[in-house]
């Protein structure tokens, strides 16, 4: 791999973005050249931009303490600073979730939340919107050494009570005793880190999660239950000498397993410190076989395929890079999760742009060709008809008066089209009664009333089931209702392709709610596990409350309002490709009309008739030329699947 190792494959996969974002641009600025631009297709295009933007890239980082988990991010991802940035050295070293990414918006700087907000009821996410809470420090990105310094306070912690670290939400157990203070226990001084850094893999899109141990992600469910399910990727970390512990098991079993078929989270486990297995009483083949015994046992346990295993040294990787040190970097085996990374998490985003949005331009892109590739070709035939022996007024009349019905035809449907669109507009309305922020806020408010006043686990399970079964009941309306929806918008396409020229036929797009069904599934499943956790079992009553309502039910709200959202977007959207269409066929219909009149002004000179048909052909042919290379541009390979393509050619030079 190139010397830049992740940093090159994630580039490539945002520069394959940018372009994408570009075509689609150009295609905007195509169709209102061409007059074909609606307000409705503006505000499509303009969504797939957007979305193309904010589609980034979140790797999460989980282990145990002192597994090697911030040592491996600087491997990965800052050797261009040439020292440690993160950090990291024997003991504990992470002990607060920190969140490392690039906000233009914002100068550079390291925010810190006290651990003290652990007593208000809100989440982290609460505190994100207002920098009044957090201690914020500006980062000088060039000044590496500062910089380091500053990144430090990180890892401070600081001393309470027993009695302080419980109603903080921490497993006594676990934690630190203070030996300078008897009776006192160390806990993080923060509570969340935000790193906003100016540097090149950041700048892309790469958000990274570095996560502390158990004790932490079983205080904070808001980590758990929303922000490591929604990683794209999560690299479990743990020790190669001792494989998978009872420690390592408990969190890969109470937050990482999962059991969720849809989840779009890929998830790596690292046997990290494999130069630690290295020794002169044991021969490198020795070393090696071991190192395979236990990622087979690894694999085993964790119900992984032994691809999604890697032995690594973090710590000879980072060397390795900084010293440029291409034998030790090999010996790191860095580079070897570098490409499993790419050629999986890249690999899977570049399909999921390609088939949910790219090809969707595509459809888009080849009906505006279709219809100028009609209008050129019926051109083409008035110019070899005249090539032949000339035009007579009675033919263009002729020809006149059926274009101008052809457009009557599409006005007409414009017009139906129009009238098809009120009606759906109150379909939309009819489903965001169904679903919508204010029902939400009253469930939530009911099932908090119940949880206030339940005295036993049983009866809080009983209030969480309740609050699931009222959304899914909800989304049952919705579903019902979007079947009838369904059939009028199907109803309405038949209509329009009765008598559509060349026996075209376009299809619906249904409004499909099984994915938000199983979302809703799988967060109630984490629903029961979070009950079920010890930690909440014996916790006090309103810290059972505060969690729930600081992960679960903020989740729950995020699906219900998008999909609330969907609803009363789709009905507007699924005649899109009907409007389209129309306003297409109509503008190149009256362009006909337009040429024709001029044609038949000089119906008796040939030869003008000739030069004025022969510059309209050479003008659309032109068009679709330019339609045609966003086309193409469009369909190029993604970098990971031109790569593999490459790669896999016989013969190809390895």
């Amino acid at each position: 791999m190139d010397n830049d190792g992740l940093n090159h494959q994630v580039e490539a996969y945002d520069q394959w973005r940018k372009g994408i974002s570009r075509e689609i641009g150009r295609y905007q600025g195509w169709l209102n050249k061409n007059s074909l631009l609606s307000d409705e297709i503006t505000e499509k295009l303009q969504g797939r931009i957007q979305r193309l933007k904010s589609d980034g890239l979140t790797i999460a980082f989980v282990g145990e303490f002192s597994r090697g988990k911030t040592e491996l991010i600087n491997a990965l991802f800052f050797t261009g600073f040439g020292q440690r940035m993160l950090p990291s050295q024997a003991g504990r070293t992470t002990m607060c979730p920190s969140e490392i990414f690039f906000d233009p918006s914002e100068t550079p700087c390291l925010k810190l939340l006290p651990i003290e907000t652990r007593h208000q009821e809100h989440p982290v996410s609460h505190y994100k919107s207002d920098d009044v809470h957090w201690k914020v420090l500006p980062l000088r990105t060039n000044d590496p050494v500062s910089m380091r310094e500053l990144l430090n306070q990180v890892s401070e912690s600081k001393s309470v009570s027993f009695e302080e670290a419980r109603k903080l939400g921490f497993d006594v157990g676990t934690l630190e005793k203070d030996l300078e203070h008897p009776g006192q226990v160390l806990i993080p001084a923060w509570r969340h880190a935000l790193v906003n850094m100016d540097h090149p893999v950041l700048r892309q899109g790469v958000r990274i999660l570095d996560t502390p141990g158990l004790n932490s992600l079983g205080a904070e469910p808001e980590l758990t239950v929303s922000m490591l399910p929604r990683a794209d990727a999560i690299l479990f970390v743990l020790d190669a000498d001792a494989g998978v512990t009872a420690s390592d098991m408990d969190i890969w079993m109470r937050h990482l397993r999962g059991n969720d078929p849809q989840s779009h989270t890929l998830k790596f486990a690292v046997l990290n410190k494999i130069d630690t297995l290295m020794d002169e009483l044991r021969s490198a083949a020795e070393t090696r076989a071991m190192i395979e015994t236990v990622r087979i046992s690894t694999a085993e346990q964790l119900g992984l395929d032994i691809e999604s295993v890697l032995p690594l040294s973090a710590r000879q990787g980072l060397i390795g890079r900084i010293r440029g040190d291409q034998k030790l970097l090999q010996e790191s085996r860095l580079e070897e999760l570098e490409q499993l990374i790419a050629e999986q998490l890249i690999t899977r985003k570049e399909k999921q742009v390609t088939t949910e949005l790219v090809a969707d331009i595509l459809g888009m892109l080849q009906n505006s060709v279709s219809i100028l590739s009609a209008r050129e070709a019926s051109l083409s035939d008035r110019l070899e008809r005249i090539e032949e022996g000339g035009v007579g007024t009675d033919y263009l009349k002729e020809l006149t008066t059926k274009t101008q019905a052809d457009y009557n035809f599409y006005y007409k449907k414009l017009f139906t089209l129009r009238s098809s669109r009120r009606l759906m507009k109150s379909q939309a309305m009819i489903l965001g009664r169904l679903v919508n922020s204010e029902r939400f806020e009253q469930h939530a408010r009911l099932t908090q009333e119940e949880l206030v006043s339940s005295w036993t686990t049983l009866g809080m399970g009983r209030s969480i089931v309740n609050f699931f079964h009222a959304l899914e009941n909800d989304l049952a309306n919705l579903r019902h209702e979007s079947v009838l929806a369904g059939k009028m918008v199907t109803s309405i396409y038949q209509r329009y392709n009765q008598g559509l020229p060349g026996g075209e036929q376009l299809e619906p797009r249904p409004f499909d709610l099984q994915r938000t069904l199983d979302q809703l599934g799988q967060l109630q499943n984490r629903a029961e596990r979070f009950r079920l956790q010890a930690s909440t079992l014996f916790s006090e009553q309103t810290v059972v409350v505060k969690r729930f309502f600081n992960t679960l039910v903020l989740e729950a709200r995020d699906l219900y309002l998008g999909v609330s959202e969907d609803a009363q977007r789709w009905p507007q959207e699924a005649l899109m490709p009907l409007l389209q269409n129309t306003l297409e066929q109509k503008e190149s219909l009256e362009h006909q009309i337009k040429r024709l009149k001029e044609l038949s002004a000089t119906a008796r000179d040939t030869r003008s008739q000739q030069r004025k048909l022969q510059q309209m052909i050479q003008d659309i042919r032109s068009e679709i030329q330019e339609a045609e290379n966003i086309q193409r541009r469009l369909r190029r390979p993604a970098p990971q699947s031109l790569q593999q393509k490459v790669v896999n050619l016989p013969g190809a030079v390895r």
